[in-house]
């Protein structure tokens, strides 16, 4: 009776664990060719197109939205729904954006290990450090990306201060 549970048991374990990578799979299409390592600073910085300029742009205010919550000064639930701001605009320059092949690369250099702290947040929202490790993942865009809404200063990257 026991061995009558067991294969679909195991079965039904292989499905679920697999689910996440299931749901990631769109991002590893993008990501395969990305390292999660630092970001090369080009000699000329990369063009941007207008998908890249929106999603980035929605993606920096909820940012700068979050530094309250780091700070105790937003409740949990209004940060979900920041980080979510955040997933969707990721979603949609992936989904929109069309950049030169280096600039694709780098680009994914950023986004990779944004999905990531995204991913870490949703796992646990108490841990503000998984907002740090976002804002960190996109510090070097305006260094590496011509966006004329976001340009490169010298403390690009340091923590956000009230």
């Amino acid at each position: 009776m026991k061995t009558r549970y067991a294969f679909p048991l195991l079965i039904s374990t292989f499905v679920f664990a697999s689910l996440p990578a299931i749901a990631q799979h769109e991002h590893d299409e993008h990501a395969s060719h990305a390292s999660p390592a630092a970001v090369a600073i080009p000699a000329q910085r990369h063009a941007t197109d207008a998908p890249l300029r929106d999603g980035m742009a929605r993606i920096r205010v909820a940012l700068d939205e979050l530094s309250h919550y780091e700070m105790g000064h937003m409740p949990q639930s209004v940060a979900v729904e920041r980080v979510d701001a955040i997933k969707a605009a990721t979603d949609s320059i992936f989904a929109n954006c069309k950049l030169a092949p280096d600039a694709d690369v780098a680009l994914h250099a950023m986004l990779v290990p944004l999905l990531n702290g995204i991913n870490a947040f949703r796992t646990d929202p108490a841990d503000t450090s998984t907002v740090v490790a976002m804002r960190q993942a996109i510090a070097d865009y305006p260094r590496v990306f011509d966006d004329p809404n976001w340009q490169p200063t010298a403390d690009a990257g340091s923590e956000h201060a009230h």
